[in-house]
């Protein structure tokens, strides 16, 4: 049997060994393990473990071919909007299109101020550097490069633009160490082209601006102002003209329009190098509109001259003058002796652009008793024709109080004490008054207050708050000191009266023209009604005293205001100027002032003058009156103001 077990068939089987227990398993087994144990022993790699790696370097491809697959989906399905944009942002630039800025027109349409468009050329440096750099290596025997190109430009545009630049200056601009620069600003189109031209020089650009023109020179230019853009504005995208000055400045959202954008492809990390060609429009510029004013360009042209050479007879620091409509408060000519001309930015300096007419007030003088005059007559103190005994002077508080010229206690009529400008009348006829009364004429006449007339800086003047009034206050404000205002406000109160009591705020803007071409006229302006008209007549004509010429103490302080053939009505004023170091008020410094109403009978303007401490020693120091004559008189020859029905009537001033 045993012989017979490893046989079967005739053929021999091989005899299954008994495992031993204990051994863990076969002996066919143990020698496998026996066999890894060698070549492990001995360095050798194991089939299955390469296997094994070669698995994990697959499955970590496998992975990272995923996460690719993801990004790209993310990159180029979900983001890719995103992305695009964002790209774009990076390689576009968005440039304004400058709006074509209104104009700035008088009453009759005469241009103050109007745009014309030019050119600004300007070059990249960079790329015709490069672009001529690589010329020369290809073309050694040319002798041609940036040098001799930026030489051959500089000399040409000089010749083309003689009154603009100069060869040297444009040099200096091409060997800049930048990337880009301007050339040459406010340039003629038709010059730009031919500079920029292709048989020229087409690597130099001309980008489109506007020049602010202003043909009167300083023809009111302290109420236009002035506009401009500066060429070396880091930001180049924005080149608008802007107001800096004037109207120009405090209108200029009117004035200036809405710009449009455009986009174009600009230089990585350098958005004012503009790549040539990728220019596209986006959005239009909207024009802007023009302003009418009330100013007449004539008479402000008139008023400016025969300012000027009053201050220069007088001797004066300054002077300013104001014509008004009486009934509309339209400001017709508003003028300073000192002004600017926007088209010389040498003259562009604080004080001659300051508009002194609003912006700078004074103490006025006798011309404020008109305030003293209105209350008399209002709350029935007195009547032109009543008397009145005035003493030489008169104690108030701790101060006395004098009249301009030596006298014992006379008889005035109540013309009279303003006709002659009596300090110590005009006192006696406050007290009677009262100062609630007068404080709240003051307020009702706009003193204290600014005006409105829409231009910047004006200045409200000064009166002193009632709760703050002493002993000697009211010894002051009826005489003109102690209270300041502007020109424009002076020529206000007596415009009140002019207009039957009713004070309009002055104007001096009329409308504004969109660039469609409706007008749109400016809010109406406020009113007041200071006095009944009744009182306001009374006080017009009693005023008329002041300039007229009688025998012996019944002349006005004015007769060389009046104009033959019209009545005038006015008043004159000396204020004294407080000295800037002693801080007191001066016995030789004065604010010389006249306001006035043409024709008294009909008043169609009133005008307002004020002289800034002229020498009083002077025939047209010591008063405005002749200066007030000669602008009435070109008044009524420009308006053909009707003649007067009859003369003002000579009436007693002084009373035996």
């Amino acid at each position: 049997m045993a012989g017979n077990q490893g046989r079967q068939n005739g053929r021999a089987r091989p005899v299954r060994p008994t495992a031993t227990p204990g051994r863990g398993g076969r002996p066919e087994a143990r020698r496998r393990t026996y066999t890894a144990g060698v070549r492990r022993a001995m360095g050798k790699p194991k089939g299955g473990t390469s296997q094994s790696r070669f698995t994990v370097v697959r499955v970590l491809l496998v992975g990272v071919l995923c996460v690719a697959v993801v990004k790209l989906v993310d990159v180029q399905g979900f983001r890719a909007e995103a992305l695009s944009a964002r790209a774009e942002q990076q390689r576009t630039t968005t440039l304004e299109i400058p709006a074509q800025r209104g104009s700035i027109v008088d009453r009759n349409g005469a241009k103050l101020a109007f745009s014309v468009e030019t050119r600004t050329l300007s070059v990249n440096l960079r790329l015709m550097r490069k672009q001529w750099d690589e010329y020369a290596l290809k073309n050694p025997t040319k002798g041609q490069n940036f040098e001799t190109r930026a030489a051959a430009a500089a000399k040409f545009i000089a010749a083309k633009l003689p009154d603009k630049t100069t060869e040297r200056d444009l040099l200096e601009r091409f060997h800049k160490q930048q990337d880009f620069t301007f050339l040459v600003d406010n340039v003629e189109p038709s010059l730009a082209e031919e500079i920029t031209g292709k048989t020229n020089f087409p690597e130099i650009k001309a980008e489109k601006r506007a020049v602010r023109e202003y043909p009167g020179g300083t023809l009111a230019s302290n109420v236009v102002g002035f506009a401009n853009w500066r060429m070396d504005d880091p930001d180049t995208s924005k080149h608008n003209l802007h107001g800096l000055a004037g109207l120009e400045s405090t209108r200029d959202n009117d004035l200036a329009g809405m710009p449009g954008r455009r986009l174009v492809d600009t230089e990585q990390g350098n958005t004012s190098v503009v790549i040539p060609g990728t220019e596209r429009d986006l959005q239009p510029a909207t024009a802007g509109s023009d302003l009418e004013l009330t100013i007449d360009s004539d008479l402000q042209y008139d008023l400016q001259s025969r300012l000027a050479d009053y201050v220069q007879k007088s001797h004066a620091k300054g002077g300013s003058a104001v014509i008004m409509d009486s009934k509309t408060g339209q400001v017709y000519a508003l003028a300073n002796d000192k002004t600017f001309d926007p088209n010389d930015p040498a003259s562009r300096t604080p004080e001659l652009m300051s508009n002194r007419a609003v912006s700078n007030p004074f103490e006025p003088g006798s011309v404020n008793k008109v305030v003293t005059a209105t209350a008399a007559i209002d709350s029935g103190v007195a009547t032109p024709e009543s008397t009145l005994q005035v003493p030489g002077s008169l104690r108030v508080a701790d101060h006395t109080v004098k009249d301009a010229w030596e006298h014992g206690t006379q008889n005035f009529t109540t013309a009279g004490i303003f006709g002659k400008s009596s300090n110590v009348g005009t006192l006696l006829l406050a007290q009677k008054v009262g100062e609630e009364k007068y404080a709240d004429l003051l307020k009702k006449f706009g003193l204290g207050q600014r005006t409105g007339i829409g231009l910047s800086g004006e200045s409200p003047g000064s009166v002193p708050p009632r709760n703050q009034w002493s002993g000697t206050t009211f010894g002051n404000l009826p005489i003109g000191q102690g209270l300041s205002m502007t020109v424009v406000q002076m020529a206000g109160m007596y415009q009140a009266i002019a207009n039957n009591g009713l004070r309009v705020e002055p104007r001096i803007i009329q409308a504004k023209v969109n660039p469609d071409g409706t007008k749109v006229p400016e809010p109406a302006p406020k009113t007041t009604q200071v006095v009944s008209p009744q009182t306001a007549n009374t006080v017009k004509d009693m005023m008329r005293a002041v300039a007229q010429k009688g025998k012996g103490q019944n002349s006005g302080t004015a007769p060389t205001a009046a104009l033959e053939g019209y009545q005038i009505s006015g008043k004159t004023g000396t204020g004294q100027q407080v000295d800037p170091k002693t801080k007191a008020y001066s016995n030789s410094l004065y604010n010389i002032t006249f306001a006035g109403m043409l024709p008294a009978d009909n008043p169609r303007f009133v005008v307002g003058i004020r002289l800034d401490a002229p020498d009083t020693t002077l025939p047209a120091g010591h008063s405005a009156a002749p200066l007030f004559h000669d602008i009435a008189s070109y008044l009524a020859q420009r308006y053909q103001i009707p003649l007067s029905d009859s003369p003002s009537p000579v009436v007693p001033l002084v009373v035996d």
